[in-house]
């Protein structure tokens, strides 16, 4: 049986994930769903004709607005909605954002109920939230990618404080996927196995974690909208990681049921990845300070998912 794959958003991020989908093999099937007309037909096109060029067998499909061509998908990735603007707080992306992904979850599960889903669009923890709330499926069939995102920027900033290659690092980042609730772990982060605290300073170690910090905030000033290379290169791992069953750890916003000390929130945790979507939650030791800013960044998801709620969206 083929294996196949949908993309939600034609834009930047979402054909960024598919060419990487495609490059790579990772399933038999890709299709590239979008509401304005012709666009992603175009853009799967161009990427079919790569193939020979490539050398990938892949196939990718672009549709407008038609889900009954997703029937049958493995995995969906959601990257439709309004990207970030210079200025913009993803918390100003709510109210646009949620309506088109709740519209496009109901969609996808219609056609494909044994669907996990892959949550990119902005805020995202908060609509990895209401993609579970308003989806039906088990709490480890929603995801959200920005966990895995944070810390593959986490580990580029690292890699060039220590002129290392990003490759040789470990580091991951918890908390929510924003510029002032990440909490990138730099005491957690090693070299090999060697404590990257064991080459950086304190100080070099803190213009590390401030840069990841904002990191997306940066991109967006320089080009005026928000990043696509990384964050479509996030969710083909993630994806390949479900589909190849590969059971990777990844950072990613799940459902917590008092994991980490909280509950009834989607927020970034170290968790394994595999055929079932999040297969569980690995536990940490945190310190004290460490525990403080999750329990703090919780606290500011909570309050993004409360307009949600205030809203009646959910």
């Amino acid at each position: 049986m083929q294996t196949k794959v949908t993309v939600i958003g034609a834009g930047a991020v979402g054909s960024t994930t598919a060419d990487n989908l495609v490059r790579r093999n990772i399933a038999e099937e890709i299709v590239l769903l979008d509401i304005k007309e012709g666009v992603a037909e175009g853009k799967a096109q161009d990427m079919m004709q790569t193939a020979a060029l490539l050398g990938f067998d892949s196939t990718i499909k672009g549709v407008t607005n038609d889900y009954v061509q997703t029937a049958g998908s493995a995995v969906a990735v959601i990257t439709s909605g309004m990207p970030r603007k210079p200025g913009m707080t993803r918390e100003e992306l709510i109210g646009t954002n949620a309506g088109i992904v709740k519209s496009v979850v109901e969609n996808l599960v219609k056609y494909s109920p044994d669907i996990v889903i892959l949550i990119v669009s902005n805020p995202m923890d908060t609509m990895t939230y209401l993609a579970l709330k308003s989806s039906g499926l088990p709490k480890n069939r929603i995801i959200g990618m920005g966990g895995a995102l944070d810390s593959a920027r986490f580990k580029y900033q690292i890699s060039q404080k220590l002129q290392a290659s990003a490759n040789d690092l470990n580091a991951i980042v918890i908390g929510g996927h924003g510029d002032t609730t990440m909490i990138p772990l730099i005491q957690h982060a090693t070299w090999n196995s060697i404590p990257v605290s064991s080459f950086l300073t304190q100080e070099e170690q803190d213009d590390v974690v401030k840069k990841t910090m904002v990191g997306g905030a940066t991109l967006t000033a320089l080009i005026g909208t928000s990043a696509w290379y990384a964050p479509g290169a996030a969710a083909a791992a993630m994806v390949e990681s479900i589909v190849r069953n590969q059971n990777r750890l990844f950072t990613a916003s799940v459902f917590l049921e008092g994991e980490y000390g909280e509950e009834d929130i989607n927020i970034g945790v170290p968790v394994i990845i595999n055929k079932k979507g999040w297969d569980r939650i690995v536990p940490l030791e945190l310190s004290e300070e460490e525990e403080a800013l999750f329990k703090n960044s919780a606290n500011a998801v909570r309050n993004m998912n409360q307009v949600l709620k205030d809203s009646n969206i959910i």
